[in-house]
């Protein structure tokens, strides 16, 4: 690890530390320290990163805006990298949006109303980068970011650049089908021209739904649950009675059942535990089984 973090140092300077804390770098603010972190701010940059984690056998996570993602107490034992300037640069030429990965789902939003560009409105409210929105194929209103991806540019961990079109493209519910060992760097989204007013009042009232439905108000992870084909997550979470479980400061929402939150000073167990129970309580209530739809970092300690 020493090793990987000097050679680092040399190409990235301050933009690699030892041992931080993720708690920060997550929307529930819960986790441990990522042995190394490093943001990469250039392709070059990135590019050393990779070299570093392949030449000394480190694991490495790639970090977008942390809305989806429980890291545990005892942190990761590797390499954390999140794309910095070169990857937040966006474009747009007629009815398409060029943007690096970095780029937040908002901006996104932002930038297709104000060109009149229809077709990014359901994300509306939805934190996140466009590359984590892309891992997942985050969505809402029935709808989903695969529905607008004309091509991705990825980063193998050979170091190569490699474009996927159309016809490589594979978008699932809450699955955008990547190569784990793939970083996204970049996509291209094809929208379609609308009707600037129109496009102004979804998102107003989309984004009320939002605020009326969930628990914005404190440090929550989104979703917690993938929901099943037939009843969303949240109703079969509310009808075995999980609304306001805890466990130490983790919460099942109130307001929302398929949210926990983090009334102050949850650690990351705590949310794993509320987690199991959730899972073990619905499904001796109805026999289904809940998958979670947020990503796990570093190692949970079984229930």
């Amino acid at each position: 690890m020493n090793r990987a973090y000097y050679s680092l140092r040399q190409v990235l300077g301050d933009n690699v530390v030892k041992n931080k804390i993720l708690a920060k770098e997550t929307s529930i603010r819960a986790g441990g320290p990522a042995a190394l972190f490093a943001v990469a701010d250039s392709f070059d940059q990135l590019r050393a990163v990779l070299y570093s984690a392949n030449e000394w056998g480190l694991p490495l996570f790639v970090i977008g805006k942390g809305s989806n993602l429980l890291v545990s107490d005892a942190g990761f034992q590797g390499i954390v990298v999140r794309l910095g300037k070169d990857f937040m640069l966006k474009r747009v030429d007629g009815n398409k949006i060029q943007a690096g990965a970095a780029v937040s789902l908002p901006l996104l939003v932002q930038t297709a109303s104000k060109h009149a560009l229809d077709g990014m409105t359901f994300a509306v409210g939805i934190p996140g980068s466009l590359g984590g929105a892309l891992v997942m194929n985050a969505g809402a209103h029935e709808h989903c970011i695969g529905d607008v991806i004309s091509s991705v540019m990825v980063f193998t961990k050979a170091c190569e650049f490699r474009v996927l079109g159309v016809r490589d493209l594979c978008f699932e519910y809450r699955n955008g089908n990547f190569d784990k060992d793939d970083i996204i760097v970049e996509a291209t989204l094809a929208l379609t021209p609308g009707e600037p007013e129109i496009i102004k009042r979804r998102m107003e009232e989309w984004f009320d739904q939002r605020k009326s439905n969930q628990p914005l108000q404190f440090p929550n992870a989104g979703s917690v649950f993938r929901n099943p084909k037939r009843t969303p997550a949240g109703l079969l979470i509310e009808k075995a009675g999980c609304k306001g479980m805890r466990s130490g400061d983790a919460e099942v929402s109130e307001k929302h059942a398929n949210f926990i939150i983090n009334r102050g000073s949850a650690r990351a167990s705590d949310i794993y535990s509320l987690i199991k129970a959730v899972q073990i309580r619905v499904f001796e209530h109805t026999g289904v089984h809940l998958e979670p739809e947020i990503e796990f970092l570093g190692e949970f300690e079984e229930i």
